[in-house]
């Protein structure tokens, strides 16, 4: 060969070398996602629950269809969440190697073709492992090869498959072992897939209340996903699976100022730690079990999307086909209200109530609050300048082991509450705070409510319908004795909620008034440092009772009314001040 020529052929195949190295360059640029801008392409999504999450895919009457995905793609989901159960001998061989059914992965695979196809991204899970949350160690040679293999089967995938790694690990998979678990897991996926990206959960149960406890791997892909559920008592209110929750029938959400106030004070921890360890937040689950009234549903599920997309949070609602579901495949038809409510339509405007306060903690050593403290934990109650300061020095298993309590604390049946907690702690901690029965069965009334506690003083706020016959007894009670920290409560406050709208009154004057006696069977007092310009009495629903003038107030008849709870407004030269009154 000519020698021109062979140069001409050395340069046309290092030609060849440069645009295929360019080309593999473009194509690895491609795929690096920012983690950001992934989870903004998730977006809204929905969990593909109780088919591949049951021991088989018809166990629970619920199989996957072909036509699923174009109707879920048509309403404009942009993802789907498809929890899978690996750790069954009839998928996973259940000693080493661990292998999985071949078929299985198979039948996964063409389950994530389908989404695909149809534009949707997908999340694929481990779902109820239930032999890993009981004997962790044990089974984490099973846990990390299944990993393993299913890395490589879908290694090839582009960006629109994420991982999870685990969905809600609970009981003995919790805290520092989860962390190391996850961590584990993440590196043998990244053998495979460097840059997928991948969803770390929070133990345990995957609420925020295991925020405090979740370590982040050094990773650039990994995204924090949360689980939502609260409050508990409406979501799961008659669920089978619920022990209990029969009584939590007719609970409702009523879409208040003060519910939204609730939420937005859970997430607040999450947040923070999101932003400080520079993740971006997808909400896994979330959704209201069909035994709750449909109005109901419609308003927390639209509330709730609507904010998690206000704060840029991707989210993947629970579920399609079941009982929380937006589609009934009995019926082949979309549940077009829950469905509208939680795709497509904006935030409804929000419930307007007033409170009025039933109890305020001032902490001194007549008030009733004590530290009760179980043997295998240790810890001390202390006062000053109306707070409330616990060292817990030795923790235990279980909150309740260091416990603080108030008794007679009066919720009656039929009434909403909002709690305001106003607390820190030297650590992050978490701890559980409920009203419930103070005997046996020492039940709540309110839901047990996690709150997440951090060195900055800040309220925590919570709500509840008292859907129990009247208590005069009940108990406040924090649960704080799983972890050693030092934590100060410098507020708690119990108000009642009520629907009508009270003229705009000032809290000081209002605590400045004395109405005694309260309750009354008729003749009532008042006494106030102000100059009262007039009184008047409102029914609970706002309707003005009585008006009294100025001069005419020695005292307060109220005989003719009947028994109930009223309100007193009064008009002073200061402003105007509230009293909620009884009459017997």
């Amino acid at each position: 060969m000519h020698v021109s020529t062979k140069n001409e052929m050395k340069k046309i195949i290092i030609g060849l070398h440069l645009l295929v190295g360019v080309y593999f360059i473009n194509v690895l640029y491609s795929q690096q996602v920012n983690i950001f801008e992934l989870n903004k392409k998730l977006g809204k999504g929905i969990n593909m629950g109780n088919m591949f999450e049951a021991p088989s895919e018809t166990a629970w009457s619920n199989p996957f269809r072909d036509d699923y995905f174009k109707r879920i793609a048509d309403l404009g989901i942009q993802h789907v969440r498809i929890p899978i159960r690996w750790d069954v001998p009839e998928r996973t061989q259940q000693t080493a190697p661990y292998t999985i059914n071949k078929s299985f992965l198979e039948r996964i695979k063409y389950v994530i073709d389908k989404a695909i196809a149809e534009g949707l991204y997908v999340i694929i899970n481990m779902h109820h492992h239930d032999e890993i949350f009981e004997n962790p160690d044990g089974v984490k040679p099973r846990f990390i090869s299944q990993w393993a293999q299913i890395s490589e089967y879908f290694k090839s995938y582009d960006q629109k498959l994420l991982f999870e790694v685990m969905n809600e690990p609970n009981t003995n998979l919790v805290g520092a072992k989860w962390n190391l678990f996850f961590k584990d897991a993440l590196t043998e996926i990244r053998k495979t897939n460097p840059i997928r990206g991948v969803l770390m959960g929070i133990a345990p149960w995957g609420g925020l209340s295991g925020a405090p406890n979740i370590v982040f791997p050094d990773d650039d892909y990994t995204i924090f996903t949360i689980h939502y559920y609260d409050p508990f008592n409406f979501t799961h209110q008659g669920a089978g699976w619920v022990t209990n929750s029969n009584p939590w029938l007719g609970t409702k959400w009523e879409n208040s100022q003060l519910e939204r106030n609730e939420i937005v004070s859970a997430f607040a921890f999450a947040q923070a730690l999101a932003k400080q360890k520079n993740k971006p937040i997808h909400i896994g689950e979330f959704g209201a079990y069909n035994k709750a009234d449909l109005e109901s549903r419609i308003k927390w599920t639209n509330f709730l999307a609507r904010w998690f997309e206000s704060q840029g949070f991707s989210w993947a609602y629970w579920e399609w086909s079941a009982g929380f579901g937006i589609f009934n495949p009995g019926t082949n038809q979309v549940l077009t209200s829950l469905a509208d409510a939680l795709i497509k339509n904006p935030m409804l405007p929000a419930k307007q109530q007033n409170t009025v306060t039933v109890y305020q903690s001032s902490f001194n050593e007549n008030e009733g609050w004590n530290l009760q403290v179980q043997s295998n934990a240790a810890g001390t109650l202390t006062r000053s300048n109306g707070e409330a300061n616990i060292e817990i020095t030795r923790a235990s298993t279980e909150g309740w082991h260091i416990q603080l309590v108030k008794n007679n604390i009066k919720v009656k049946q039929g009434s909403r509450y909002q709690v305001t907690i106003n607390a820190s702690s030297n650590v992050p901690v978490s701890i559980t705070n409920y009203i419930g029965r103070n005997a046996s069965p020492w039940d709540s009334y309110s839901g047990y409510k996690s709150i997440s506690l951090t060195t900055n003083m800040q309220d925590h706020i919570y709500s509840f319908m008292m859907t129990s016959p009247t208590d005069s007894l009940a108990r406040i009670a924090f649960d704080m004795g799983t972890k050693t920290a030092s934590i100060k409560i410098t507020s708690v406050k119990i108000e009642e909620v009520f629907d009508i709208v009270l003229p705009l009154h000032s809290a000081e004057i209002s605590n400045s008034i004395i109405v005694y006696p309260n309750p009354t069977n008729g003749l009532m007092y008042l006494n106030t440092d102000k100059s009262i310009k007039d009184i008047r009495i409102l029914s609970i629903s706002g309707t003005v009772l009585k008006s009294i003038k100025a001069n005419q107030i020695n005292s307060i008849d109220i005989h003719d009314l009947t028994p109930g709870d009223y309100f007193i407004i009064v008009h002073t030269d200061k402003g105007i001040g509230v009293k909620k009154i009884t009459k017997f």
